[in-house]
């Protein structure tokens, strides 16, 4: 069956010192294919630990991956990564970044150089192709990021914190972006975020993680993504509903941040 299934994942870390930290505790998610999710959660609640399990970065202590009835047993291009820093190859121009996975799986030429131009049209860079990744914009870099990861056409896109480090205009108008590539594509994506507004915006399905041991604690199905696929994002955040929706999560949020600070502080 297509999709993404998450099965009683826990992750323990054990320390050094004989003691142990419980990162996760049964997740258990079933996510169709197309879908855009969003996660959110305080610092701590092992958001990324999640998505580097579905990677194949991280073996969980418990429970299963499975997408597309194969089980994850490690990385693999099926599941493709974006970063908060893009992890571009600093020496190779943008073309050379988004050839990168094409060339390595032995696809001809012609083929190689016909799918890049397409998606660095996609992405808005035609004009930047022979440029350095260094001389590019965060954003800019970003998108040859997200155009790589396309390159190797995952069924999965993970995202972690991939627009964090932008200014609000950028990041704005990369929001933009992802919401039309995940309706041009088909891909699932699922998109760590720590910011409120962006994961209101962006996912069909909401996730907010309790802290420590990581679990869902709340899941909402949003309509707002929908939307942005096909208006301006500005107009969808005046949509019913979406204002209520970003305070309800921010109130939840607050209070688990700090319930956090007094443990510390009591600590």
């Amino acid at each position: 069956m297509k999709g993404l299934s998450i099965g009683n994942i826990s992750m323990r870390f054990d320390l050094k010192d004989g003691k142990s930290i419980q990162a996760l505790k049964d997740i258990t998610l079933e996510i169709e294919e197309g879908q855009i999710i969003t996660v959110l959660g305080p610092s701590g609640c092992g958001k990324t630990t999640l998505l580097n399990i579905i990677a194949g970065f991280l073996a969980p202590t418990e429970g299963q991956v499975v997408l597309n009835d194969q089980t994850v047993l490690g990385p693999g291009a099926e599941r493709g990564m974006v970063f908060q820093q893009g992890a571009l190859f600093e020496w190779m121009n943008v073309r050379s970044n988004v050839a990168f996975g094409p060339r390595m799986k032995g696809m001809p030429k012609a083929q190689q150089n016909e799918k890049v131009q397409h998606l660095l049209e996609v992405v808005g860079l035609s004009d930047f192709e022979d440029k350095a990744v260094y001389e590019l914009s965060g954003g800019m870099q970003q998108r040859v990021a997200l155009a790589r990861c396309l390159a190797n056409d995952p069924d999965v896109i993970l995202m972690d914190e991939p627009l964090g480090a932008l200014d609000a205009l950028t990041r704005e108008k990369m929001q933009g972006l992802v919401l039309k590539l995940w309706k041009e594509t088909g891909k699932t994506i699922m998109l760590i975020t720590h910011s409120v507004e962006e994961a209101v915006l962006l996912g069909e399905r909401l996730l907010v993680l309790a802290p420590r041991p990581g679990r869902i604690l709340k899941e909402y199905k949003l309509p707002y993504a929908e939307m942005g696929s096909g208006m301006d994002l500005r107009e969808v955040k005046k949509s019913e509903g979406y204002i209520e929706t970003r305070d309800e999560i921010l109130s939840i949020i607050w209070e688990m941040e700090e319930e956090i600070m007094g443990r510390v502080e009591n600590n």
